[in-house]
């Protein structure tokens, strides 16, 4: 079967959890500092502020922008669920606001109406599959209402929009290095931003309220939490963060072919704005027909994905709201993810193709 994930770790990543093993510094250690400075290095941000996992990043950085109790958040239904939670585990309410049936993100017009109607404090911006969402409206939106606008960019590792990373946008963003991620560091997190502020709270909260600076000792500061990243997940993240730029071109060379391969199918292929760089997280296809191409796949030897099959709003953990959202109900029945990972072969590349054209 050809996995729709397979996580690309090498001799390097092995390497540098056997020197942080032998170093004994396991928790928080110097690894941790350095995969921070490089990974806002890359995003071009001036702070980086390393976490457990992505779910984390979200709730501290929620807590470092001080929203919490009374405000509200304007976020996409059609994520996965820690989107949201991280708003509620925050003590703020999640309000959701419709998707663009063409890139899956929030709509802007959709937006503006859920913020006018809730009396919105902030804009969480989910960029879901790899590609960017409509950033220039959102920013525009924000900055109308003065809003906080944080990117769940948790599965968006390098795209850009306008040539700028995401990442750098807007008041904070957040990444997850879970495993099927672009890249990995087993389970972590990362709050980027340029913000000093923002940053310090963020690394006081996720360091139990410590002053930052002083990663012991037994002065508190603030209320705070446990979020700190492992000196071995941001050693295996120094590691990856090297490989990201390969891992994302070969993830882009593979959703080209597949939409060149798959123009005659019957299935809607991505699409990629000429303003955003996709780096395909997920390929996602749209079909009317999911559950039989989804078994076709399956008896040829194709594993698939379905990410989200229920919006988050009618999750049972949500039944409490009931906001109009068709876009995203209609995309929850019709998405479908092949696999686009770097470890695909080409002959494996192919035979996606062909599995899918094939089918009637």
């Amino acid at each position: 079967m050809i996995p729709i994930a397979d996580p690309q770790v090498g001799e390097e990543a092995r390497e540098r959890v056997a020197d942080v093993l032998e170093s004994g510094h396991l928790a928080d250690g110097p690894e941790v500092r350095q995969f921070e400075a490089e990974f806002a290095d890359f995003c071009g941000t001036e702070h980086a502020v390393a976490t457990s996992n992505g779910t984390t990043a979200l709730h501290a950085a929620f807590e470092a922008l001080d929203v919490g109790d009374g405000d509200t958040v304007v976020t996409s239904p059609f994520s996965f669920v820690a989107s949201a939670n991280a708003v509620r585990l925050a003590g703020a309410t999640p309000v959701f606001a419709d998707v663009d049936p063409e890139t899956f993100t929030l709509d802007p017009d959709a937006v503006e109406a859920a913020v006018r109607k809730h009396d919105a404090d902030a804009v969480l911006a989910v960029h879901l599959y790899g590609l960017p969402a409509h950033l220039d409206e959102l920013e525009d939106i924000a900055a109308a209402h003065d809003l906080a606008l944080v990117e769940d960019a948790a599965q968006a590792h390098g795209a850009t929009y306008d040539g700028q990373r995401v990442g750098s946008f807007g008041d904070a963003a957040c990444f997850s290095f879970y495993p099927t991620k672009n890249m990995t560091t087993g389970e972590g997190g990362m709050i980027t931003t340029d913000r000093r502020d923002v940053a310090e709270r963020a690394a006081s909260y996720v360091n139990h309220g410590r002053p930052v600076g002083e990663e012991t000792g037994y002065d508190h500061v603030r209320v705070g939490h446990n979020f700190r990243m492992t000196s071995l997940a941001a050693a295996i993240g120094l590691a990856q963060l090297e490989r990201l730029p390969e891992f994302n071109e070969v993830r882009r060379a593979n959703a080209a072919y597949l939409s060149d391969r798959l123009e005659s199918a019957d299935v809607a292929t991505p699409v990629e704005p000429d303003d955003r760089r996709h780096v395909y997280h997920q390929y996602t296809v749209r079909t009317d027909d999911r559950a039989g191409l989804r078994e076709h796949l399956e008896a040829e030897g194709v594993g698939t994905g379905v990410y989200y099959p229920t919006p988050i709003h009618e999750q049972p953990a949500y039944d409490h709201v009931d906001p109009s959202v068709p876009v995203a109900e209609r995309l929850a029945d019709q998405a479908l993810s092949l696999p686009v990972h770097p470890g695909l072969a080409e002959e494996e590349v192919r035979t996606i193709a062909t599995a899918v054209t094939n089918y009637e």
